[in-house]
């Protein structure tokens, strides 16, 4: 035995250990130590100032708590942080539109031409805008929600579509034996029709789903139940509110803005718009 190292010692200022910091993470399973709470990371939101965490455990239960200290992950402790900011989605490239196009310097928008086109919804007609509007302003054609198109045919013979009035029209879920191409190929054998309208339409429930996976961080979109609201299928899955029409307007802004240029959509949804823009500006 060493007597030589009897005697007092300093046992008032303990050597700190230092916690590893942690950016949280959806999908993280986690405890909180004072409450034995564990679950997953569903979300992160901002309330009153501080962060807050909701943890979703095994029986589909949810109970949020404030970051810092006092998680475990893999049995270790750790001080819990807000999440770590993503890096800058690259915007269009230097002399380029959202688009891909060559973006024209000192261009005014154009008076409004009669030529329009409409999309089915609210969504579609900012997404359409998000990255074709440089574009449309510069041929002087607006993009108009119609709401859904089950009375598509009245609204075509109320816009009297003709010969420097043409309409492009782009409709969801445009696929064989569906209700939208049904629809569609009615309004077609109308009178007026031909030369002057066009109708086209991607395979997607909803244009949420023309946004690539790959950019909102996940390999591919949820599969929502049958019968259940897709859109509120989608945000219940992300973990976001989802309850009202608001959280699904907040859930669908927070999807936008995760586009920048026409890279980050699907080709099937860029294809059907340039076909239409070309319809209705090329002689």
């Amino acid at each position: 035995m060493d007597y030589q190292n009897w005697g007092p010692r300093g046992i008032s200022a303990p050597a700190r250990t230092e916690l590893p910091e942690v950016p949280v993470e959806r999908g993280m399973v986690l405890e909180e130590v004072q409450s034995g709470w564990v679950g997953a990371v569903t979300r992160v939101e901002k309330s009153g100032g501080m962060h807050v965490v909701a943890l979703e455990d095994r029986r589909g239960k949810s109970r949020s708590f404030r970051l810092g200290f006092g998680f475990l992950l893999e049995g270790q402790p750790i001080r819990l942080m807000p999440p770590a900011p993503r890096p800058a989605a690259a915007g269009p490239a230097a002399g380029r539109t959202a688009s891909g196009s060559v973006r024209v310097a000192g261009q005014r928008a154009q008076v409004a031409k009669a030529s329009r086109i409409w999309v089915e919804g609210k969504h579609d007609a900012e997404l359409v805008e998000k990255v074709w509007g440089d574009d449309l302003r510069v041929e002087g054609i607006v993009v108009e929600p119609l709401h859904g198109i089950d009375d598509l045919a009245a609204a075509v013979a109320d816009f009297r579509p003709g010969p420097g009035r043409r309409l492009g029209v782009l409709v969801d879920h445009l696929v064989p034996d569906s209700k939208e191409s049904r629809i569609a190929e009615a309004v077609m054998a109308s009178p007026g029709a031909a030369g002057n309208v066009l109708i086209v339409g991607h395979p997607y429930v909803d244009v949420w789903q023309a946004i690539r996976p790959a950019v909102l961080g996940i390999d591919k979109w949820p599969a929502v139940p049958h019968g259940q609201d897709w859109k509120t299928g989608i945000l219940k899955a992300f973990g976001w509110p989802h309850a009202t029409k608001e959280d699904i307007g907040l859930g669908w802004q927070k999807l936008l803005g995760a586009v920048r240029t026409y890279a980050d959509l699907e080709a099937s949804l860029l294809g059907r718009v340039e076909e239409v823009i070309d319809f209705l500006t090329v002689p």
